[in-house]
């Protein structure tokens, strides 16, 4: 019997973040990247649908990037191994903040958010053949009260550029948090917990 992780694993993301996750908890991974504009995959429409429920649109999204995945993987005639993707977003009031458009929407973003509690949902969704297992992270996160001019300052690091809600909690936005509920590495981008049972749960092939 082959086990599924003895070759690895592909991971479908761009994200960088997310790559330092996989190795943290010693996951051997290769890229799988999309031919497409940074942020964004040619094979998934991001759009929610209407009246999409946040946890259901984030699934739906780490799911789908997950089947591309691994389209993509038979395409190129690559070597079998599971497909991991993941998708982000945050949530207020039932509204769902994506990636900003641009540095207005940014700044927009973090106003609404600025001195309330949100939720960062992240999905993480594994496919291996006809096998396909998914699992919703949802935390809390409080941000400060911020001024005109400390939103501002923080777009123009350009932080917040291609950020689900418009920040990074790894990166300078981390002054801004005055509490967090839930799953520190779900809101960077990649809910180790829930991945890791993902894993585990990966059925062996003979």
């Amino acid at each position: 019997m082959i086990g599924p992780l003895e070759r690895g694993i592909y991971l479908a993301s761009r994200s960088p973040r997310r790559r330092e996750l996989l190795s943290q908890i010693g996951v051997r991974f290769h890229l799988l990247l999309f031919r497409a504009r940074p942020g964004e995959d040619a094979e998934v429409d991001e759009s929610p649908l209407a009246a999409e429920e946040p946890g259901a649109y984030v699934e739906r999204m780490a799911r789908a990037k997950a089947e591309a995945g691994w389209r993509r993987l038979l395409q190129r005639n690559l070597p079998l191994a599971p497909v991991l993707a993941a998708d982000t977003t945050v949530a207020l009031e039932g509204r769902i903040f994506g990636k900003p458009a641009d540095r207005g929407e940014a700044a927009e973003m973090l106003a609404a958010l600025s001195g309330r509690t949100h939720e960062v949902l992240t999905a993480a969704a594994l496919k291996h053949g006809d096998w396909l297992e998914s699992a919703v992270s949802r935390s809390e996160v409080r941000l400060k009260k911020l001024s005109e001019e400390e939103i501002r300052q923080y777009v123009a690091t350009g932080e917040c550029d291609d950020k689900a809600g418009a920040y990074a909690i790894q990166g300078r936005a981390a002054r801004f948090v005055v509490e967090l509920r839930g799953s520190y590495s779900g809101v960077m981008g990649l809910p180790l917990y829930e991945t890791s049972q993902l894993l585990e749960r990966l059925p062996v092939r003979r």
